[in-house]
């Protein structure tokens, strides 16, 4: 389970370091930096798919993601004594991202490249990265080191050079993985390879989960739910059918759920009472359809070790958030839970969950903060030096 996570430069992420529990719910006006939070999150999922330059291109480069404001705020700006305004730039040019864990600690520190004629030369090199033990970093917990081109993992009290000719835009994780030399890599890259992010499933008519689709087990729901039907009856046959049709019965009573395979092909039916015959998911309301996705994907029989839940409340009735809560709240005590949400009912509904870790955003000269998270708050990090 994570501890803490850690952003630095990150649009309007200027420097924050978040504690992190079972379940944790973030929230804050529109603006406040949620979405970049999500996404910066996002991001630090993509090292270990070999993807983060590319990810960072798709959003206008570094210098589009980078901090656009001054590198330091004086207290007469934040007075209004002096306009805000840069100042001579003092520190090289960074993007880190990192999180603490129960086990493993992890940050990466991405920059410019050194001046060329390249025509790459304004995509963004890894200068550093850092894995270690323990909840912060510290120079005696440090297991792999890489700086620049050159990485180093801890072998006893000395030090073993594990590369020297790495790719300055490839992570660590799809270089040196390698279970002998160095374990800690491929642990830790094949645990964030198992985060899972589910961020506005489809629901108009040609939707997938509408369709009747070739099935096959499917343990994980996929991000846009077009194996809904093969993953409902896969929870039904090695997972947990009971709390499948309590979950139903919760939001919708009288109701349940059948999958039919035809020919190989799977489809979802749903009877109430008062109908003469089942509906099909083509057939089904928006809410309807986005709330049974939400059961099969918190019903994995295989439980990540976290799974993000971006805006779930999207297209539901207010009438069923304090269902959905439930289900959110019963799925954390399987997996480490992270929901993003601006909907009221929703909000409270999952703080009235005794695990449930809020996050509140606000943002003051456009930088994002928590509320009420003073400097002594925040959680130990330390940012590891180029």
């Amino acid at each position: 389970m994570l501890s803490t996570l850690a952003v630095a430069n990150y649009r309007s992420l200027r420097q924050l370091a978040l504690p992190m529990g079972r379940l944790n719910l973030v929230t804050g006006a529109n603006g406040s930096g949620k979405s970049n939070l999500y996404r910066a999150l996002r991001l630090l999922a993509e090292t270990a798919q070999g993807g983060v330059v590319p990810a960072l291109a798709r959003e206008g480069g570094l210098g589009s993601t980078l901090w656009a404001g001054p590198e330091t705020i004086s207290p007469r700006m934040k007075r209004g004594e002096v306009p805000v305004q840069g100042v001579a730039r003092t520190e090289p040019v960074s993007l880190r991202l990192g999180f603490a864990g129960d086990e493993y600690g992890y940050a990466i520190d991405l920059g410019l490249p050194v001046p060329s004629r390249s025509l790459f030369a304004h995509d963004p090199e890894i200068k550093r990265e850092v894995i270690w033990s323990g909840p912060f970093l510290r120079p005696a917990s440090v297991l792999v080191d890489r700086r620049g081109a050159m990485a180093r993992v801890r072998d006893g009290r000395a030090w073993r050079v594990a590369a020297e000719h790495l790719s300055p835009f490839e992570s660590l994780f799809g270089q040196i993985a390698d279970p002998q030399t160095a374990p800690e890599v491929l642990s830790l890259r094949e645990t964030i390879r198992g985060w899972r992010f589910y961020d506005h499933f489809r629901s108009d008519a040609q939707a997938p989960a509408r369709q009747p689709q070739l099935g096959t087990r499917t343990p994980v729901l996929s991000h846009d739910g077009r194996d809904l039907a093969a993953a409902w009856q896969t929870i039904r046959e090695i997972g947990d059918p009971q709390a499948l049709d309590e979950a139903v019965a919760d939001a919708f009573p009288g109701a349940r759920v059948s999958v039919v395979g035809d020919g190989g092909r799977f489809l979802l039916e749903f009877s109430q009472h008062g109908l003469l015959r089942p509906l099909s998911a083509a057939e089904l309301s928006d809410g309807t359809l986005r709330y049974l996705l939400w059961i099969a994907a918190l019903h994995t029989p295989r439980p990540p070790p976290l799974m993000v839940l971006n805006e779930p409340e999207t297209s539901l009735h207010p009438d069923l958030l304090p269902a959905l809560a439930r289900l959110i709240a019963r799925a954390a005590t399987r997996t480490q839970v992270w929901v993003v949400s601006h909907a009221s009912r929703l909000i409270a509904a999952l703080e009235a969950e005794p695990a449930c870790n809020t996050i509140q955003l606000e943002k003051q000269f456009s930088q994002t903060g928590v509320v009420g998270q003073g400097m002594l708050d925040a959680p130990a990090w330390y940012w590891p030096e180029r």
